[in-house]
């Protein structure tokens, strides 16, 4: 587990969107989704346009790619309704600009369910390895130390801790137990919150005092 930064994440991104090869920037828009939302790389992969939800800004994880298989479960067998951030949307919408160009286009798979299809024939995207070939380069070309792309997963998570927000809810986000989002990630909590939470406290000093003479 060695997450990204924002900006780190943000550079990323920016690069994707900038190939030169258009049916290549169908990349930028998954990397995009799968930094602002945390999802498994199988989990993104097998992502239908059926389990999108637009106007309640959800997306239904209930499938993985496994072994070059779409199947009908997650990794840990229980789906889940991920909320979408304006990222989120963001990568969604220029997908779906992108499923309108595609059907315009000439080839055996030019219309596909999947929101993140390939660049290169295929209905969907059957190995996370494939996902290799459009990282390493830009992680290069950024001069950035070398991370493999599941790190997108740690780089949200670690980002919504340390903004603050609830762990219960984080960890209903990316599928985890809050046990197991604590232990995990502990250790990326924003520390400038640890006085506001002592804060909470409220031990009046009188009191400890008072309590002191009585002794």
């Amino acid at each position: 587990m060695d997450p990204f930064t924002l900006e780190e994440a943000d550079a990323i991104i920016a690069e994707l969107y900038q190939h030169q090869h258009w049916p290549s920037l169908i990349y930028a828009a998954f990397f995009e989704f799968m930094f602002f939302t945390g999802l498994r790389l199988s989990e993104g992969l097998a992502l239908r346009w059926d389990a999108i939800d637009t106007a309640k800004k959800t997306a239904h994880v209930r499938r993985t790619v496994a072994l070059g298989v779409v199947e009908e479960r997650t990794k840990t067998n229980k789906d889940r309704f991920v909320l979408l951030n304006d990222r989120a949307l963001h990568a969604l919408e220029f997908a779906r600009q992108y499923a309108e160009r595609r059907k315009k286009g000439k080839g055996q798979h030019t219309e596909s369910p999947y929101v993140f299809p390939p660049s290169k024939n295929g209905e969907y995207v059957k190995q996370t390895s494939d996902l290799h070939h459009q990282w390493r380069p830009v992680i290069k070309g950024l001069g950035l130390r070398y991370r493999p792309p599941y790190n997108c997963r740690h780089t949200y998570a670690t980002i919504c801790l340390m903004s603050g927000l609830n762990p219960a809810f984080i960890a209903q986000q990316l599928g985890h137990s809050v046990q197991m989002l604590l232990s995990t990630y502990a250790r990326w909590i924003n520390s400038s919150n640890d006085w506001q939470e002592l804060e909470k406290l409220q031990i009046d000093p009188k009191l400890v005092h008072t309590s002191n003479e009585a002794t």
